[in-house]
């Protein structure tokens, strides 16, 4: 349901890259806007430029919560805690709470697909984008594809047309206050992640059960059925649900599963082959389970087997997840730097068989890291820990064990510090794996900046460095 915005006072807290895009559309169908962010003017001239032409109030240097007065809506953008002041005043005074996912699907003409889960989800969300728009399909006329990954899909939604479709990675920040739900909504999985944000894990399940709370008995649910987090949400399933694994498919259920290697699809009883395992090009048996999860998906959004192959066919993953840098004196590099959990660098080192240096480090997000040591412990060569999480994961760590893995582990300040210190451990037939396990916001802006700086002080390496 279109929301009318006309002369409604709107309150905008953080001016990154979806508070903007919010800001633009609410400011450009009527509303009264005011942008809120803690950085100084000085700091936000490239934003106030971005927004220059529309008539957009700003409040800086702060969250002061007597903005609130008069607002009839506040939003908040996904880096915003809801502890924030004006967020809790906006409570106390009764003023609704929502964010520009929610507005996208309050406006979208067209059917949504989302997806959401602690891992892979950017990676299935390209994938399903891919298959989508591989041609093959004269189902829907243009395919959107953004969310969480890429733009906010609230910049387009004035362009949508109701045969369109709109496939969307949707993050826990984002579906804790969705209000409504997508046609086909997806949770690959649900472990431990963001637990400085939610504080605990009944919390960060509860916001992400919610992309599923608002369907209708015409909705698709596709939950991950081998992750007990995914899986334990049947019961919030209020349309049809499918489900993906490696496991097999319990008898008289739909959904994705592998035999023989090869990939099938069971619906209503007619089982469907998938031309698809021969032309996966990622590493890793996690991304074959986003390869079936994504063609599951692509299925309930109504696409063929024939799309599924165009779709997976030549696509090598997202750039900095499992990134391949460049061989240098016979080491390979790869930038994981969208690894900012301990359980995707779990995911990554079990996606290589060579010999292994691992940076890891970053900022902690209050996650454990035990499980991630113990398979450094089995199968990681050498450690080089950096940033701020270094203690806490050397910590984990434990005592080294002379002639037992790592062996040898360095604790270095900054990424670039760590970039070096691998390199003099490096050898030919080694994997170098940047795959922090800690956010990138001791140091850089965000995950893509840690892994652009970290490609591009590996790509300057001269084969005299040493």
């Amino acid at each position: 349901m279109t929301v009318d915005w006309r002369n409604k006072k709107v309150i905008i807290i953080g001016a990154a890259r979806q508070g903007l895009a919010l800001a633009r559309y609410l400011a450009q169908h009527g509303a009264q806007v005011t942008v809120n962010d803690r950085r100084p003017a000085g700091q936000l001239k490239d934003e106030m430029q971005s927004l220059e032409n529309l008539k957009i109030a700003w409040a800086v240097d702060g969250h002061d919560p007597q903005i609130v007065s008069g607002a009839d809506a506040v939003f908040v953008s996904g880096g915003v805690p809801l502890e924030n002041p004006i967020v809790q005043a906006a409570y106390q005074q009764g003023v609704a709470v929502s964010n520009d996912t929610q507005v996208f699907m309050d406006a979208a003409p067209c059917k949504t697909v989302g997806l959401t889960g602690s891992a892979g989800k950017t990676t299935t969300t390209t994938l399903v984008g891919r298959i989508a728009q591989s041609g093959l399909s004269g189902k829907y006329g243009r395919i959107w594809i953004g969310g969480n990954i890429g733009d906010p899909l609230i910049n387009y939604v004035d362009e949508m047309q109701a045969s369109d479709l709109a496939i969307m990675e949707v993050s826990s920040f984002q579906s804790e206050l969705m209000t409504s739900s997508p046609d086909v909504a997806a949770i690959l999985n649900i472990t431990p992640n963001h637990l400085d944000r939610h504080v605990t894990m009944e919390n960060y399940t509860a916001a992400k059960a919610r992309i599923l709370s608002y369907q209708t008995e015409s909705g698709i649910a596709v939950l991950g059925r081998d992750d007990p987090g995914a899986w334990g949400l049947t019961s919030e399933v209020r349309g049809r649900l499918l489900s993906f694994g490696f496991s097999p498919l319990p008898e008289g259920m739909d959904g994705a599963y592998v035999e023989n290697d090869q990939f099938f699809i069971r619906d209503n009883g007619q089982v469907i082959a998938l031309p698809v395992a021969d032309v996966i090009e990622l590493r890793g048996e996690h991304n074959r389970l986003n390869v079936l999860a994504a063609c599951l998906i692509a299925h309930a959004a109504g696409f063929s087997p024939d799309a599924m192959r165009e779709g997976i066919k030549g696509f090598r993953g997202v750039p900095h997840r499992l990134e391949f840098v460049r061989t240098w004196r016979g080491a390979q590099w790869y930038n994981d730097s969208m690894a900012s959990a301990p359980e995707r660098t779990v995911a990554a080192i079990r996606a290589f068989d060579s010999p292994l240096i691992l940076l890891l480090g970053g900022r902690d997000k209050d996650l454990p890291w035990e499980d991630l040591a113990k398979l450094v412990h089995q199968r990681v060569d050498h450690v080089v820990l950096f940033g701020e999480a270094a203690g806490k994961i050397e910590a984990a760590l434990g005592a080294r064990i002379p002639g037992n893995r790592p062996f040898s582990q360095v604790r270095v300040n900054t990424l670039k510090e760590a970039v070096l210190a691998a390199s003099r451990v490096a050898q030919p037939g080694f994997v170098v794996l940047l795959s922090p396990g800690g956010t990138s916001f001791d140091e850089f802006k965000d995950f893509a900046e840690r892994g652009e700086r970290f490609k591009e002080w590996v790509l300057e390496f001269s084969e005299t460095l040493r």
